[in-house]
This record gives C-alpha cells, sequence and structure tokens, in this order.
C-alpha cells in the first residue's frame, strides 16, 4: 500500500506541474495533443516548463533530485532552458532549518554548538539532496583555530529513500517481466546497486573514510584537492572537514579572466579520472559541476578541488583489466579484440560469432573517431549501441553502472570546459602506460614485495616441510595409487565386458540380415 500511495503522489506532482504535457505534446499524434490539451485544464503553466520541471524533482524527494543532477550534465541531449534549471538542482536544493541543523549537531557531539565551535554560520552555503553545509571556525585538538565546513545529514532522509526504492524495485520487476529486452538490462539489479549505494551515502562517517582514502591516493598526483576530515568530530550525521576556498567549474568566465587554462583543466580532468579508475580502482562516483571546484590560491592555482564524497565506485583488478584492454583494443581501433573480450568476459552467449559482433561495434563506432567533442552526437551512438547489444543479447553488468554514470558525467562536463577536447587522445596514452605497467618488470617487482612478508614466513619452514613430505608421505601415495590402480583395472575389465557384449550384438544382428536376405534371395 506504501508503494501504491507514492505511486499516486508521483502522479499528482507530475500533473501538477504539467510535466504530462511535456511527454505528451512531443508526439505527433493529433489524439495525444487533444489528451495534452484536456489533462491540462484548468492548470496554471504559465511557469517555463524547466523550472516546472526542476521543482516536480524537488517536490518528490532526493532520488529524483539526483536523477535531474545527473541529466543537468547532458547539455547535448537536453533543451538549453531545461538544461540551465536543472543544474540549480547540483547544489541549490531549498535548506532545512538552520535550527534542525544545530539540534542535529548537538545531538551527534552531545555539546551546545557554542563550545564545539568558535564561530558558527546559521546560514547554509549550500545545500543539497541529502545534506547542507555551513561554514565555521574550530579549535582542534592542537589548539589551532581553523575555518571548517560541516555537513548536516537531512532529518528523515531514511524513510523517504526506502519508500521510493520500494518503489523502483517493483517498477524494475514489472518491466522485466513484460519485456526480453528489459529482463536482458537487469532492471532489478541495477536499483540494487542504486540502493545500496545512497543507503552508503546516508552514513557520513563513510563518506569521511572515502575522502580520506581519496586524499592519500591523489597526494602525489598534484592535479586535484581533497579535504582533510577532522575525525574528532565526525559523526553518521555530521561531519567536519577543512574548509576549501575555490570558484565552481561551471563559472568559466571567471575562471577564463583569472588567467585558468581551461583546455588544460579539461585534460587534467580526464587525467583524474582515469587514474582513480585504472590506477586505484577507487574513483570519484558524483562528479557533477556542483561537487567540483578550482583553486585560485597562487600555490595550488589551478587544481581541481573535489567536494562530496558519498558515492564512491570500486573496480576489482579483474574489472579494471577488462576494461583497460576494451579501451585500448577501441583506441587501437582492433574491434575484433572488442568482441573477443565480450564473448570471453560472458557480456555474449558463447555461440555468438565474433566476426559478426566484431563487423557490428565497429559500424557503430568508426564513424566517431578523430573527431572533437562538439561533433559527436552521443545520443545517436548510444541508441546504436543499444540496438547492437540487443541483437547479440549483450548483459549490461550492473557492478559497472556507476562507473558509466560517472564516464557521462565526465563526457558532459569536458564538454562544457573545451567542446574541441578529444577524450581519445588525451586518455589514449595514459591507458597504454598502465598496461605496460601491468604486464612489466615495474609490476613484477611490486608483486614480489606485495609477497614478500608471505615469502619471508615461508622460506625458513620449507626444508622442515620438505623433509616431513620425503619422510612420512610416499608410503600413504603409494597406497592410494595402488588403490588407484586397483578400480583402474575394475573399471576396465567392466569397459571390456559392455564393448564385447555390444560388438556381440552387433555382429549378431549382422548375422540375421544376413540369414534375411540370403532366405529371401
Amino acid at each position: 500500500m506504501r508503494r501504491f500511495y507514492r505511486g499516486i503522489v508521483i502522479v499528482l506532482v507530475a500533473l501538477r506541474y504539467g510535466l504530462d504535457e511535456l511527454v505528451l505534446t512531443s508526439f505527433q499524434k493529433p489524439w495525444l495533443r487533444v489528451v495534452a490539451r484536456i489533462v491540462s485544464t484548468g492548470r496554471n503553466l504559465e511557469a517555463p516548463r524547466g523550472q516546472r520541471l526542476r521543482e516536480a524533482l524537488e517536490s518528490l524527494g532526493p532520488i529524483f533530485v539526483k536523477f535531474g543532477q545527473v541529466l543537468s550534465t547532458r547539455r547535448d541531449l537536453l533543451p538549453s532552458d531545461i538544461a540551465d534549471e536543472l543544474a540549480w538542482l547540483q547544489d541549490r536544493v531549498p535548506p532545512f532549518d538552520s535550527k534542525v541543523a544545530i539540534a542535529t549537531i548537538e545531538r551527534a557531539f552531545r555539546r551546545p554548538v557554542g563550545e564545539i565551535f568558535v564561530q558558527f554560520d546559521e546560514t547554509p552555503v549550500a545545500s543539497a539532496s541529502i545534506a547542507q553545509v555551513h561554514f565555521a571556525t574550530i579549535r582542534d585538538s592542537g589548539g589551532v583555530v581553523r575555518e571548517v565546513a560541516v555537513k548536516v545529514l537531512r532529518p528523515g532522509m531514511r524513510g523517504v529513500i526506502e519508500k521510493d526504492l520500494e518503489l523502483m524495485a517493483m517498477m524494475a520487476a514489472w518491466v522485466e517481466g513484460l519485456s526480453t529486452d528489459a529482463k536482458r538490462l537487469k532492471p532489478r539489479e541495477v536499483v540494487a546497486e542504486f540502493d545500496k549505494y545512497l543507503h552508503d551515502e546516508l552514513d557520513l562517517v563513510r563518506e569521511a573514510a572515502n575522502a580520506a582514502q581519496l586524499r592519500r591516493n591523489m597526494s602525489k598526483l598534484e592535479l586535484v584537492m581533497i579535504p582533510e576530515m577532522l575525525w574528532d568530530f565526525c559523526h553518521p550525521e555530521v561531519i567536519v572537514m577543512e574548509r576549501m576556498k575555490g570558484v565552481p567549474i561551471a563559472q568559466l568566465d571567471r575562471l577564463r579572466a583569472a588567467g585558468v587554462d581551461i583546455p588544460k583543466l579539461a585534460r587534467d580532468g580526464v587525467t583524474i579520472f582515469f587514474t582513480q579508475v585504472f590506477r586505484d580502482g577507487f574513483f570519484h562516483a558524483d562528479m557533477h559541476p556542483g561537487n567540483i571546484q578550482v583553486s585560485l590560491d597562487p600555490a595550488t592555482f589551478g587544481r581541481y578541488i573535489s567536494l562530496d564524497f558519498g558515492i564512491i565506485g570500486t573496480l576489482t583488478e579483474s574489472d579494471k583489466e577488462y576494461l583497460a584492454q576494451n579501451f585500448a583494443a577501441f583506441f587501437r581501433r582492433d574491434y575484433k579484440r572488442v568482441a573477443e573480450l565480450h564473448l570471453e568476459s560472458g557480456w555474449v552467449p558463447e555461440g555468438t560469432r565474433i566476426d559478426e559482433l566484431e563487423a557490428a561495434i565497429r559500424t557503430v563506432c568508426e564513424p566517431y573517431f578523430d573527431r572533437p567533442l562538439k561533433e559527436i552526437s552521443l545520443g545517436m551512438v548510444l541508441m546504436r549501441l543499444f540496438q547492437t547489444s540487443r541483437r547479440f543479447h549483450v548483459e549490461i553488468q550492473p557492478q559497472l553502472v556507476l562507473l558509466q554514470k560517472t564516464l557521462l558525467n565526465i563526457e558532459g562536463l569536458g564538454r562544457q570546459l573545451d567542446p574541441d577536447l578529444d577524450l581519445w587522445h588525451t586518455a589514449r596514452p595514459f591507458l597504454e602506460r598502465w598496461m605496460s605497467d601491468q604486464i612489466g618488470p615495474r609490476k613484477l617487482l611490486e608483486q614480489l614485495r606485495a609477497e614478500a612478508p608471505r615469502y619471508a614466513k615461508l622460506l625458513p619452514q620449507l626444508p622442515r616441510l620438505l623433509h616431513d613430505f620425503l619422510e612420512n608421505r610416499p608410503a600413504d601415495h603409494r597406497r592410494e595409487l595402488l588403490e588407484l590402480l586397483a578400480a583402474q583395472r575394475r573399471t576396465n575389465r567392466l569397459l571390456q565386458a559392455i564393448i564385447y557384449g555390444g560388438i556381440g550384438f552387433v555382429l549378431g544382428l549382422i548375422a540375421m540380415q544376413v540369414l534375411v536376405r540370403v532366405r529371401l534371395f
């Protein structure tokens, strides 16, 4: 009943903001236009369509807000008025009452706000779908006064999210049961992945731990800055971190006026992403422009500043190797290897013909090489790839959903920064170098170094283990070998009996046929 009620609420919100009109009027059928006019009777739809869509998503809650955040980065797929409005969802979600935020902080740390912070700004500086941020100053354990950002979880989030996820799971089950194509896309498993990551995002201590790991991983790259977490002031509902000062990456005019090299910034973003994915297997999976700033401080001028680490993607070594080989094969235009990798990974049925899959992939991808992003219609590419995957029954891997989403964010961000950015040309040297490291002497030395503690413990024991084996094991193995030989002899005798019986039966049939034919003749 809760899911049914939530479904009704979604329909009512869509009707209230005229979202049905946005959909129905896009069709060419005259009777659909008539339906659109009927359902819009008596409603005030004077507000621009983008504003109505944004307000509807805000009304429906955090899951729908996140959907709008992802859409806002795809200006190549959306009209500009809708993309501009959805961009407000990135960090301009309506804030909740500051008194509620203060009560949450005091409940978490069991002290009044005045005793925790030297100064606390009650006006939030950013408000997102899951939490909002306040600036403050604090005296750390060393007695140093520091500027910090305080992130506070929205109240009542868990119940709202669970209702929406239940509805999504129910709809996924319906779609999977009604459509063969939808079943191939594994919608229930995709919703389950989304469920896991959203619940992880509700634990702010997990976000702080993610930020600390990314900070360690990126410390030597010198292209991106991650805020330091103040662990004495971290709680599942509240985290306190170093305050980062930068310009939002969407403010390109301001960045250009400050002298930031925008094309280099775009290339650095690609390098950061591929480093996190292929070197570390641990990547920021919510890289929309609201979570990215650029430093203008002279000491760190032009570096990225990453924020909001609630959603982090991870890849296993086998995932990284598979993806890197696919990318490398694409860059070499070795479509046969791409088809073979799909077959080896189990993405396509075993009986699929490699040459046919190779030809299909070549047909989709070849026209788009060596073009800048502004000349590539990603919508057309995705549509043709979907048609190809449906033909060959390709199975979508749910564990890579976050990576696919992040790739879309990166592509959208790259288009905003530098429409002439050649994503393939920028990423190819990095991937080729990574592949070389995986099979070269450096990788061998790293593996030997990682296994050294085990070897150091095992080597002194080898003489004793070898002596025990030579002293005790041969007799046991000899007994087992004799039993095995005896069993083999019994099996041979049984097989011989079966073979001889079969031969006798066949000879008997032949003899009967000969006798019958002789008599007939």
